[in-house]
């Protein structure tokens, strides 16, 4: 930066004006790649492609080239992977179209083309990540799961792997499970002090049932690991029963269910039962045996934590009811749900602020006469999207002897609601209004909250 040659002849090719700043080697690699990375899918895709036209189409071929470290299919393949983790993706879709194949990561909930690389790329690379996945390559009319484990610019990341065939050939979508960005502490998961201090009471208690409730995507086992990760000690025991065992922690003992050998989340649950367990994390409550097992655990003395799929925390208990457990056992063994969503933070680096207009004011029920909200314009640095990330917002139900009571008196939804917001639970929609006016989130994001809740 302090090359003034340098910067005139930048000067001279771009007629700008070039401002020169300080930074690391480190930061100026990490910036290359993040911005050049797309190119280097781009490259990948266009040696294949001249790699392939001149060599014999087969099978044989293909199977050999792809065992390469070198080969254009397998720097496809790792360089889509690593394009996708320097833009923070959550997952890679490889979608094969009638002439073209399609790839697509998913940022922060939306989807983002990355690569059209041509037909000719399907066989291959589906070939090649089936393989590393331990997938049967021959089998092509029935979906497949496999899991692989990589090593990226110095990450270790997990990807699950799902292979579904279409009507123009096998479509793969890879989850990447980045170690580094999902073990959290219960300080990193985005609560606010009051909804802090209710969780850490929470996990105190000796016995009982604390379910992380919310849609798919919502960061409900990110909450559970963040439990597993306080609870850790050595004079606890502690079983989880998951599908699939998403990371791997010292010190606890996880199960992974296999259905295929008859081990599902009920019958695990009961084994586990035998074991002399502290504490039992099962992955998901999503059938009627599982929530009475459960329920008949945290009755016995254990602590069981496990995640269920509602919009809300009160909607839990009638959730359970409907899985056949009688309000009176669903009141005796709840001690509290942790209701959650995701969402967008803006971009930091270019956030904007402007007033906000009538209808802004109506949807978030402030009377201010004068009121501040928060945009991101877009800028390289967030792929011109205006969001950076997404942190979780938040509904803790603390059932307490009040709220007890309403449930084995069979209260509504909108009864127990009503209970709880008077003995000062926050709300989602809460939450979430606090982010848009101290300017993390926008009022866009703050409008799917409030459409998504019943």
């Amino acid at each position: 930066p302090l090359n003034i040659f340098a910067i005139e002849d930048i000067e001279a090719e771009t007629g700008r004006k070039a401002e020169a700043v300080l930074a690391s080697k480190k930061k100026i690699i990490n910036a290359i790649e993040k911005h050049m990375g797309r190119r280097s899918a781009e490259k990948a895709a266009e040696d294949f492609d001249k790699e392939k036209s001149v060599k014999e189409e087969s099978e044989e071929y293909e199977l050999v080239d792809i065992s390469v470290t070198n080969s254009p299919v397998v720097r496809l393949v790792d360089s889509l992977i690593s394009q996708a983790l320097k833009m923070g993706a959550s997952d890679i879709h490889i979608e094969p179209l009638e002439n073209r194949i399609r790839v697509r990561v998913r940022v922060d909930g939306d989807m983002q083309e990355i690569l059209t690389p041509s037909k000719q790329t399907q066989s291959a690379m589906v070939t090649r990540i089936k393989i590393i996945a331990g997938m049967n390559i021959a089998e092509k009319r029935l979906p497949q799961d496999g899991r692989i484990e990589m090593k990226i610019d110095d990450s270790i990341v997990d990807l699950r792997i799902s292979v579904l065939p279409t009507v123009y050939g096998e479509k793969i979508v890879m989850r990447i499970l980045d170690r580094n960005n999902f073990l959290k502490t219960k300080e990193e998961l985005g609560f606010t002090q009051r909804n802090m201090d209710k969780f850490s009471s929470l996990l105190g208690v000796p016995n009982g049932i604390i379910l992380a409730s919310g849609p798919t995507g919502s960061g409900k086992t990110t909450t559970l690991y963040a439990a597993l990760y306080e609870l850790n000690k050595l004079n606890k025991n502690i079983i989880t029963i998951e599908d699939p065992v998403e990371y791997k922690i010292e010190g606890i003992n996880q199960v992974q269910v296999n259905k295929k050998a008859g081990l599902l989340f009920s019958t695990g649950l009961r084994s586990i039962l035998r074991q002399d367990p502290n504490i039992i994390m099962v992955g998901e409550i999503r059938d009627e045996e599982t929530a009475k097992i459960a329920v008949r655990a945290a009755i016995t003395g254990h602590m069981v934590i496990s995640t269920i799929h509602t919009n809300d925390a009160v909607s839990t208990i009638m959730r359970l009811q409907d899985m056949g457990v009688k309000p009176f056992l669903v009141a005796a063994s709840l001690r509290g749900i942790v209701a959650q969503r995701l969402v967008k933070k803006i971009c930091n680096n270019c956030k904007e602020e402007y007033k906000a207009n009538q209808a802004e004011k109506n949807l978030l029920e402030v009377k201010e006469s004068s009121v501040l909200l928060y945009r991101g314009r877009g800028c390289p640095k967030c792929y011109y999207t205006g969001y950076s990330g997404r942190i979780a917002i938040h509904e803790i139900l603390e059932i307490d002897k009040i709220i007890r009571d309403a449930i084995q008196n069979e209260k509504s939804n909108d009864e127990i609601t009503c209970i709880a917001e008077k003995e000062g639970m926050k709300t989602l929609k809460d939450n979430c209004r606090e982010l848009v006016l101290e300017g993390v989130t926008t009022i866009d994001e703050f409008s799917q909250v409030v459409y998504k809740m019943p």
